[in-house]
């Protein structure tokens, strides 16, 4: 059945309505959720760089919305619960996104008039938003992104009226319309939004009805982008929250530092300074101890050993092994370490004068463990969840190697 929604849509007449008695037209089903075609809507389907509305009807959450063929199509979240009532819209969701919209229209023209920058495309997204300006990042100095964010918030305070209007196909070609196209197949009307005295933009997204409303812009960042710029920016209660987590964040900062405000970036550097070189030292002693840890297993007679070192990784292990292979080529050593309660991790070295492969023993080993690995045949590594049957897994290994008996055994927390 063909279906004929109301032109133009509740969402377009009016923005700000936030309920609607609705009657259901259609009905169907896809990839298990239920999909329902009113007589009219409040929601607003995805489209034109900006989200899908959210809501509910009678009680079920609508999850998603769509134009689908002409019509709207509302995803709900359990089953069709009645064939007329109430829809309602998330009004906050709905605002955020008239705020950033309708901030991206000002952003644009200003770019455009004032700086040559011309949007090639928007995103609305979750956290910030952002806008693809046709400019080179170098023609985006901090100096010029400064003077736009000014003469954007010069025109937030101007309260410039917002308006929606729609024109027959004809006028709009004759009309001074900032567009990057009508959408494939479009025909009958254009709708078009303009804010007084600085834009005319073909849109069919939902809008404030004065600049004001947008409350503040900010320029967060940009980075090059099919060889424009991608700009991102945050419009009106993202801005405030943005301020509030930063605040957060830097009151945290304050007090893990326990130094001022104004003292906190130096404090911050000289802390990472010292870890840096904390970290250098850890590294050079782990070598050490990998070395002198080598050297113990040498001394056995045995040509195969295995020792076990908790809370040290696989780069531990992997110099233990190298420094004993290269001591004695004769040694195949089976080493287990990881940190406590977590993933455990263990190395098989086998020297070229031991005749053993240790890609061979290690698969055995991970087998034997329910673990994973690879590597050569001289040095095979992988992660296992636990060492449980580590002992059993030794005993595998050790009978996988002909005539060698019992080896000595290290642990480090002894």
């Amino acid at each position: 059945m063909s279906v004929e929604p109301a032109a133009p849509p509740a969402y377009e007449r009016d923005p700000y309505a936030t309920t609607l008695q609705v009657r259901v037209l259609q009905r169907g089903e896809q990839d298990g959720a239920e999909w329902v075609v009113f007589d009219d809507t409040i929601l607003y389907p995805e489209g034109g760089g900006q989200p899908a509305d959210r809501g509910c009807f009678e009680g079920v959450a609508v999850l998603d919305v769509q134009k689908v063929d002409g019509v709207v199509r509302h995803t709900l979240a359990g089953r069709l619960p009645a064939a007329s009532g109430t829809l309602e819209l998330d009004w906050s969701r709905r605002y955020d996104h008239m705020q950033q919209h309708t901030a991206q229209h000002l952003l644009t023209a200003i770019a455009a008039d004032r700086f040559g920058w011309h949007t090639t495309s928007f995103h609305l997204g979750e956290r910030r938003c952002d806008i693809e300006l046709d400019a080179p990042i170098q023609e985006l100095s901090a100096a010029r992104l400064e003077r736009l964010e000014q003469e954007v918030a010069a025109a937030v305070r101007q309260a410039l009226a917002v308006r929606a209007r729609s024109v027959a196909r004809e006028e709009f070609e004759r009309l001074p319309v900032r567009t990057r196209g009508l959408p494939a197949g479009h025909t009958g009307d254009v709708r078009l939004i303009e804010i007084e005295g600085l834009d005319l933009c073909s849109c069919g997204g939902t809008h404030l009805r004065s600049t004001a409303e947008i409350e503040a812009v900010v320029l967060l960042d940009t980075e090059p982008m099919r060889g424009g710029t991608r700009l991102y920016w945050l419009a009106g209660g993202r801005v405030r929250a943005l301020l509030r987590e930063r605040e957060r964040l830097a009151a945290g900062l304050r007090a893990a530092l326990g130094v001022s405000e104004g003292e906190a970036l130096a404090a911050l550097g000289e802390r990472l300074a010292r870890l840096q070189a904390a970290e250098r030292r850890s590294r050079w002693l782990e070598r050490q101890l990998a070395e002198v840890t080598a050297e113990r297993l040498a001394e056995g007679a045995e040509p195969f050993v295995e020792a076990h070192f908790e809370g040290f990784g696989m780069a531990f292990l992997q110099g233990v092994a190298r420094a004993l292979l290269q001591s004695r080529p004769d040694r195949v050593a089976l080493l287990t370490g990881g940190e406590t309660g977590g993933e455990a991790v263990f190395v098989l070295a086998a020297g070229g004068d031991s005749g053993a492969d240790a890609r061979a023993l290690g698969s055995l080993l991970a087998q034997a463990l329910d673990g994973r690995g690879g590597g050569s045949k001289e040095l095979f590594q992988g992660k296992v969840a636990s060492l449980r049957g580590r002992e059993e897994a030794v005993g595998r290994v050790r009978s996988a190697l002909p005539g060698s008996g019992p080896g000595p055994g290290v642990d480090a927390r002894r």
